[in-house]
């Protein structure tokens, strides 16, 4: 598994604090399909850099660095 480096980690953190509203653009998972669009707010970002989004379809789905993507709306 990669992980990024911490310089990167810091970096989404400052740049997506908890309740920064996101976008998903695409999400790479086999077991939850999620619609690109779809809105959410951040819960944390976590030591690997995963976005922790709570989705406004109640799922609750991180987003995960060099896999998935989002933007700040």
């Amino acid at each position: 598994m990669f992980f990024p480096d911490r310089k990167i980690v810091e970096r989404i953190k400052k740049e997506y604090p908890s309740g920064t509203r996101v976008e998903l653009v695409e999400l790479n998972d086999p077991y939850r399909h999620l619609p690109a669009g779809l809105q959410g707010t951040v819960s944390c970002v976590d030591d690997t850099g995963t976005i922790h989004v709570d989705w406004d379809n109640g799922c609750h789905l991180g987003v995960v660095y060099g896999e998935d993507r989002c933007r700040k709306i």
